[in-house]
């Protein structure tokens, strides 16, 4: 069962956030809750966006998009991680491994290439407001929503490719609470800098492209911004973008921290936690900083809050 040298594992052990029992059922609960509040959050997201005509704007679209991606990322790794809570040995099948990586790296990548996106959008609609609707397209948001798919899932083969190439034989514990690359990497029987190469090279593009054109975005909105005479123009700009930006902050950080840094020998405590961060707790505070700082989601939630009251009193 992939403790012999000779032959290849078949199974991953997993060593989770901790070895503690009474700790494990802590994090449990914890994870539990913040598993609800994200699949609930971004349940609303996608149906408001779906169901009110006001929200059908490329702004939104793009959110929808991007509560989609959060509720598949939380559903490809919460759900596993609550069971192990549970279990005395945390195991994983090497091709359900693959699966887990080839999953989350796509949708992760997605996420990049979606906030570039929308950073895009919000500058059209601060810089450009008179060309607004002719820039942003129902069919140039839907290029950019399938492009950023397809750039995920490239990077996402590319990453799976090079790292399961390489022969996992006798080690097969995992120091981490669910299968990602840096940690994988850390097990194989084979060096494994060439393959650190090529997923450096791939974050470069995924991570630190799209921050560059966020950056380039928000400089220009800025510079819009400092020459509005307007103060309630300005408030609902910064309040708009602030949204964005707060999730660019979170999960950029978190992931260019994990994915950037030379890889070592042993997985740090705090490489785990840093992973829980962009990989738990930002999908579940994506549709909660939208919400609280938008009127408009705000206005949506009241709407269909109401029209479910009429039909519930009919």
């Amino acid at each position: 069962m992939g403790r012999k040298n000779q032959t290849f594992v078949d199974e991953f052990l997993l060593l989770g956030l901790s070895q503690d029992a009474q700790t494990q059922i802590l994090l449990f609960v914890l994870f539990f809750i913040i598993y609800v509040l994200t699949v609930l959050g971004n349940l609303l997201i996608i149906i408001l966006v779906f169901m009110d005509s006001r929200l059908h704007t490329p702004m939104y679209f793009f959110l929808r998009s991007l509560s989609f991606a959060d509720l598949c990322f939380s559903n490809s790794i919460v759900p596993q991680v609550l069971s192990h809570f549970l279990t005395k040995r945390k195991t994983i099948s090497f091709w359900g491994c693959v699966t887990q990586v080839i999953v989350t790296l796509q949708i992760g990548c997605t996420e990049c290439a979606l906030l570039a996106v929308m950073s895009y959008d919000r500058y059209v609609a601060v810089c450009k407001p008179l060309h607004y609707s002719t820039i942003m397209t129902q069919q140039l948001c839907l290029q950019l929503t399938l492009g950023s798919w397809a750039s995920g899932l490239l990077v996402s083969l590319i990453d799976t490719t090079v790292a399961f190439h390489l022969p996992y034989k006798g080690q097969n514990t995992v120091s981490h609470y669910f299968c990602e690359l840096p940690a994988l990497l850390k097990v194989t029987s084979a060096d494994t800098y060439s393959t650190e190469m090529v997923i450096f090279a791939m974050g470069v593009i995924i991570l630190l492209a799209p921050v560059s054109l966020i950056l380039i975005s928000y400089w220009n909105i800025i510079s819009t911004v400092i020459q509005m005479q307007s103060g309630e123009g300005r408030f609902k700009v910064f309040s708009t973008c602030g949204s964005h930006l707060i999730v660019v902050v979170l999960f950029y950080g978190s992931a260019i921290f994990n994915y950037m840094q030379p890889n070592t020998k042993t997985t740090k405590r705090q490489d785990k936690v840093i992973s829980v961060f962009y990989t738990v707790v930002t999908p579940m505070l994506n549709p909660i900083i939208y919400s609280l700082r938008n009127k408009d989601v705000k206005g949506a939630s009241r709407r269909l809050a109401a029209r479910m009251s009429f039909f519930h009193k009919k």
